[in-house]
């Protein structure tokens, strides 16, 4: 069984969201505890990631729970299961390829500047879980691979931006398409400092906070100190989110952080990415260092907002 929070997630949708399904149209109608909070079981899991998928391939709401409703379970599961389904226009329903081996095609694809190939390899990444999952356990790998790829000579500079323009224009779609909850006491800001370009992994996150209810700013990548103070300002922000991909973000970050405590802010100061965890945080309370995985960062930053609140 599973509380809401983590049925959400399983599914790939905000809790909001969740709610409204199962409110509106009735998709599932999850078991409650004493305490009166509501459990879901596998069954509901199943039928909540057919909704999901029905509307993500541009069912109304509406429509997709009436037939979710008329479906047996064996049904339910097929539409929802993800892998099962035949996404690739020829592809064995029944293939099962795993991360490393998407990792590989991507970085092949991009060596051979294939747009087709990769788009399509990009469409059976983010089929096989929710958008948390795929972008922490097979998209941000493969960047990574195809980082290596251009590194080693594999592939050249137009593959490797053609194919990390791809996955942006992905996780764009999927940031405007988590909605922007109404704020809360202000909003998260979350980007990069100053001279950080690698601004994938910031806008992954972003996403993901923004699909677990959170009112997310995206300010992106290479963005000066003086920029970052004005838009705490004026969006009176309770927390910033840094991205500290690489060695060289660390000192411009924690210049980023200084200049806000200087300034007499109390927002929250958080940490993320590759190299956030080596930095020494002293003096600027504050402060959290968020952990690797996007839904483990994102519930860390909840948890702390929520005590502060």
């Amino acid at each position: 069984m599973y509380t809401i929070k983590q049925a959400a997630a399983r599914c790939g949708v905000p809790v909001q969201l969740l709610r409204a399904w199962e409110r509106r149209y009735g998709v599932v109608s999850p078991s409650r505890t004493e305490s009166g909070y509501r459990l879901y079981d596998e069954a509901a899991i199943a039928r909540l990631r057919a909704m999901r998928r029905l509307v993500d391939d541009g069912w109304a709401p509406s429509t997709a729970a009436a037939q979710i409703r008329e479906l047996d379970d064996d049904a339910v599961a097929h539409i929802g299961g993800g892998p099962q389904l035949d996404l690739l226009g020829g592809a064995s329903s029944a293939e099962v390829v795993d991360a490393h081996e998407l990792s590989e095609a991507f970085v092949d694809s991009a060596s051979r500047l294939d747009e087709p190939a990769f788009e399509t390899i990009l469409d059976r990444m983010f089929a096989r879980g929710s958008f948390e999952q795929v972008a922490s356990e097979i998209v941000m790998p493969a960047l990574v691979a195809l980082g290596e790829g251009w590194a080693s000579g594999k592939v050249d500079v137009a593959g490797e931006h053609a194919a990390a323009n791809a996955v942006q224009r992905r996780l764009a779609l999927a940031f405007l398409a988590a909605g922007q909850p109404r704020d809360n006491g202000g909003p998260v800001l979350v980007g990069l400092p100053p001279g950080a370009r690698h601004d994938l992994g910031a806008l992954a996150f972003a996403t993901a906070a923004r699909r677990a209810g959170l009112s997310v700013r995206y300010l992106g990548a290479d963005l000066p100190v003086a920029d970052w103070l004005e838009a705490i300002q004026l969006t009176n922000a309770r927390a910033i989110v840094i991205g500290v991909v690489i060695g060289r973000d660390v000192k411009p970050a924690l210049e980023v952080a200084r200049a806000v405590r200087a300034a007499g802010s109390n927002v929250l100061v958080a940490l993320g990415g590759n190299r956030a965890a080596s930095i020494a945080t002293d003096g600027l309370e504050p402060v959290l260092i968020l952990p690797d995985g996007l839904s483990e960062a994102v519930d860390a930053l909840d948890e702390r907002l929520r005590l502060a609140a």
